[in-house]
């Protein structure tokens, strides 16, 4: 099977993913577009929407190119896949803003930048989970050091969780509007707020 192809029958640029949602409509991840034709085919997935403009051909059938498929049987995301501190899902947990100062990543100025700092230092014992790291500017960070926030002076803005990784990872994504329209109604406005405030992004 050939494709993805235009209305002019040339093969297009590099093709955006297609948005796999969970039975319940959770969005679960980006695949690309010959990995969501095969789980259509196989009747392991539903089509939602598709991309008119484009398709995938073979000599006995077109296919339209989709962009975002249901899968037909609830997948559970395993809880150790939730677990993992990284700085993109730790920034955009935190709305990359300093937990500290309360300034975001745009309003850096020079050399600073955002960081990850743990609340209770590592060389104090501390450890390198959810409830222990926040976002610090850098600044922030330096004047911290090894010490707890009150010993430094300083005050967190928040208290750090845990968050939910299937719904964080829709922060750091791009995205169509389409596909965002699927995001906002199984999560609210506000992921997609986080996303246009230095995440991910909502193509045009």
């Amino acid at each position: 099977m050939s494709g993805p192809k235009g209305p002019s029958g040339t093969v297009r640029g590099v093709a955006m993913g297609c948005l796999a949602l969970n039975a319940s409509y959770e969005p679960l991840t980006m695949i690309p577009a010959r990995r969501a034709i095969r789980l259509i085919l196989d009747r392991k997935a539903e089509v939602l929407e598709v991309d008119a403009e484009r398709a995938f051909r073979s000599p006995r059938v077109r296919l339209p190119f989709p962009t975002v498929i249901r899968l037909v049987s609830f997948v559970h995301v395993p809880r150790r896949f939730r677990r993992q501190v990284t700085n993109t899902f730790l920034f955009a947990r935190d709305s990359y803003r300093c937990q500290y100062c309360g300034r975001r990543r745009r309003q850096l100025t020079g050399r600073q930048f955002l960081t990850r700092d743990h609340i209770l230092p590592l060389s104090r014992g501390g450890e390198n989970s959810w409830d222990n790291v926040v976002t610090s500017c850098s600044p922030c960070n330096n004047r911290k050091g090894d010490c707890l926030p009150r010993e430094a002076g300083m005050k967190l803005l928040a208290q750090p969780r845990e968050p939910n990784y299937v719904r964080l990872v829709w922060t750091v994504r791009s995205v169509t509007p389409t596909q965002a329209k699927y995001i906002r109604m199984f999560y609210g406005v506000k992921v997609l707020s986080t996303l246009r405030a230095g995440g991910g992004r909502v193509a045009p």
